[in-house]
């Protein structure tokens, strides 16, 4: 049915569309949180801003 060269070849090849498919869904979980991080603390700064000038 395979050849070890074809073995290995399929091997290597579902072992890189794993490593994509993971990496992919990472990427796609990672960046809304990096995203709305970066808004709290975008909100934190005005909050905080804002609090100071109030007070000064």
């Amino acid at each position: 049915m395979f050849e070890f060269d074809q073995y290995l070849g399929f091997l290597a090849f579902l072992t890189i569309l794993t490593i994509g498919f993971w990496l992919m869904i990472f990427l796609i979980s990672f960046i809304p949180y990096w995203i709305g991080g970066a808004l709290i603390e975008k909100m934190k700064m005005k909050r905080e801003a804002r609090k100071k000038e109030m007070e000064g």
